[in-house]
């Protein structure tokens, strides 16, 4: 019998995601844990793909995307954040941000390289980093506002530092970047030779009357950084994993050089469904009154319960303090609610790499609103 095989990620087991929907779907509990709608996308955006399926649309797209929908999303860009994208060498489609998250922090990133986590963190950040021989290093945020420490972020870049990961809208606090998050990371990179990753998959997501601030909007940002986007998350659409890297001309031709090879072209019919659907702005233009409404429904219901609130600021998921109720830690109380009273949810621990356990809890209320209701009613008997 030969050795054994060494892991390359000794420390990744099975995600929390994957545990809690398992253990929601063995109960019977409703799932606010696993961060998907609960309803169906748009009966057109279904009669587009299967309109481009039939007629003959099912061989190799090319590596970059289709023309028409990278044009489209260079337009959609222009009109919405005033910048300019080149449709031919600065916007990538591909196989689901997770996969463009990859691809960038690949492109970047070399055996001894630092990065900046602000965490807590979506989790293929770290073990990107870690695939590529980087050294992740932390910034912690903290509740009630999980805003950003600049200071403290100016004292973890080093020599080093050649990368920092970011996501506004944030999951899974919900926070939102300001303009002078914009400026303050502008200061700390303008000098230096270090590039940004920016998750904004929630980027249409956002409430009471705050704006997204991208930083493709900055334009010492702009530059240097890889912007992901997802038509996942836009479009109810998580299954189909469909995202995009908006990035610079010299920071494109190294991430495709990735891209090719980890997945070389993205599913073809879909792509020219997206192209035509995103012709119509209404659906994103819509989406953040649709999401306030069913966050306002969800905490609503909560109101009689015992748990601290603060409203979400952005994204689909909603975090509350359970401090006020019992101290036991955060796994084991995401698990006995999940078993006793049928709502399962996410412990935030699980998002820092020590594991910090701030007693709070984060709900997908991306459902319906009668499920919505229901899991209330049932957290508010904790």
């Amino acid at each position: 019998m030969g050795a054994g095989l060494a892991s390359k990620l000794p420390n990744v087991g099975t995600t929390i995601f994957t545990v809690m929907s398992k253990l929601a779907t063995e109960t019977g509990a409703i799932n606010l844990s696993q961060g998907f709608p609960g309803f169906d996308c748009a009966p057109e955006l279904v009669s587009l793909v299967e309109h481009y399926m039939r007629k003959g649309f099912n061989q190799y797209a090319p590596m970059t995307g289709v023309p028409v929908l990278r044009e489209a999303l260079a337009q959609k860009t222009f009109e919405q954040y005033g910048v300019a994208y080149d449709p031919d060498t600065e916007v990538t489609v591909t196989s689901g941000a997770t996969e463009a998250i990859f691809a960038a922090v690949t492109a970047v990133v070399r055996p001894g390289d630092e990065v900046l986590v602000i965490e807590p963190a979506y989790d293929s950040y770290v073990p990107a980093i870690e695939l590529n021989g980087g050294i992740p290093v932390y910034v912690t945020l903290t509740p009630p506002d999980y805003s950003i420490d600049w200071q403290a972020v100016r004292e973890k870049i080093t020599d080093k530092t050649r990368l920092i990961l970011v996501n506004t809208p944030h999951n899974p606090t919900g926070h939102v970047w300001t303009t002078d998050d914009l400026n303050k990371l502008a200061e700390l990179i303008y000098d230096r030779n270090i590039w940004i990753v920016s998750d904004e998959v929630y980027e249409h997501i956002l409430f009471d009357g705050r704006t997204h601030h991208s930083l493709m909007t900055h334009p010492v940002l702009q530059e240097r950084t890889f912007v992901v986007g997802s038509f996942g998350k836009t479009y109810h659409i998580t299954g189909w994993k469909i995202g995009y890297c908006l990035a610079p001309k010299s920071l494109s031709v190294e991430f495709r050089k990735i891209h090719q090879y980890l997945t070389f072209s993205t599913v073809t019919p879909i792509q020219y469904a997206l192209a035509d659907y995103l012709k119509q702005p209404e659906p994103y233009q819509q989406l953040s009154a649709f999401y306030q409404r069913k966050r306002d429904l969800f905490l609503d219901g909560l109101r009689s319960s015992r748990f601290t609130i603060k409203p979400a600021e952005g994204s689909f998921f909603q975090t509350v303090s359970y401090a006020a109720i019992t101290n036991e830690p955060d796994y084991d109380l995401a698990i006995r609610l999940t078993n006793e009273i049928g709502v399962a949810a996410i412990p935030v621990s699980v998002f820092y790499h020590q594991k910090n356990d701030y007693k709070i809890l984060r709900f997908c209320f991306a459902k319906e609103d009668a499920v919505l209701q229901e899991a209330a009613d049932r957290l508010s008997k904790l």
